[in-house]
């Protein structure tokens, strides 16, 4: 759980936002209405002439939709942002620490700036410096995001990297159905006391020989994971894995029109503590 105790304002070295890249963003909006009920602000312009508009919850920012670049660069798929101070010396500590700069920094006002790096085992994540928008406005609350976890091949490389560009700490967690890796942000206190993991964790790495390329993956609570499952069928999209329960959640892997994939997870109260 990426549990915020103010979701309006990110410290730097948070993760503040998430957005899709999509070849059609207005039949993203839809389809992506039709899983979480999400309004769609906009379209608002990008550098490169494409649309962007904000998924909002009840007047509230919660994600991006963006139309893939038109230089053919990238392909449909969710990124996450991590709030720096200044995107310039980000991301040269980037570089400096073994990974490269994909999206060179660059200017999207009035929300901010931004720029977007692969880390040194492959796995793409952004660098956002606020404007008017500091980020994400719900968490951890049905239709919107919770959390996102690094897949990786090689722990140890990973760690370095988010160490020397964000200053996370890396440390074990056994709990739950597969070992698992918490990152942790000195300093930072977010969340409840209540939660199952220390209030400074802003994400999560999984380790696997079997994992082909390292990403980022987005995670979001729904309400109803089966209920959402069927609607994403009948909307176009694909359910990569059906429901299934993990620890204290219900979970399922999707998949939009696009290719773009993420996961739905319903909180099951009955299983915790």
């Amino acid at each position: 759980m990426q549990l915020h105790a103010n979701p309006k304002t990110y410290p730097a070295g948070v993760p503040c936002w998430v957005e899709v890249l999509e070849p059609d963003p207005r039949a993203a909006v839809d389809f992506y209405r039709g899983v979480f009920g999400w309004e769609a602000a906009g379209p608002g312009p990008m550098p490169d002439g494409g649309e962007y508009f904000v998924a909002r919850l009840d007047g509230d920012d919660v994600a991006g939709i963006a139309a893939l670049p038109k230089s053919g660069a990238a392909e449909p798929a969710w990124t996450t942002y991590v709030c720096v101070d200044e995107l310039e010396p980000a991301a040269r500590r980037a570089v400096e620490a073994g990974g490269r700069v994909i999206v060179a920094p660059l200017d999207a006002p009035p929300a901010g700036r931004l720029a977007v790096i692969e880390d040194s085992t492959g796995a793409t994540i952004g660098l956002w410096q606020p404007g008017a928008r500091a980020g994400a406005q719900r968490l951890n609350e049905p239709s919107a995001w919770a959390m996102s976890a690094l897949r990786t091949r090689d722990l140890r490389r990973a760690a370095a990297f988010y160490a020397d560009v964000f200053g996370w700490n890396a440390e074990p967690f056994a709990a739950g159905p597969e070992p698992a890796t918490l990152f942790r942000l000195p300093g930072y206190v977010g969340g409840t006391p209540q939660q199952p993991v220390p209030r400074d964790v802003v994400a999560v790495v999984l380790e696997g020989a079997d994992i082909e390329t390292a990403h980022w993956s987005v995670d979001f609570w729904i309400d109803d994971v089966d209920a959402a499952a069927e609607r994403v069928a009948r909307l176009g999209g694909s359910v990569v894995a059906p429901p299934f329960d993990v620890a204290v959640f219900r979970r399922a892997v999707i998949a939009d029109p696009a290719g773009a994939t993420f996961t739905i997870s319903q909180l099951v109260p009955g299983r915790l503590g």
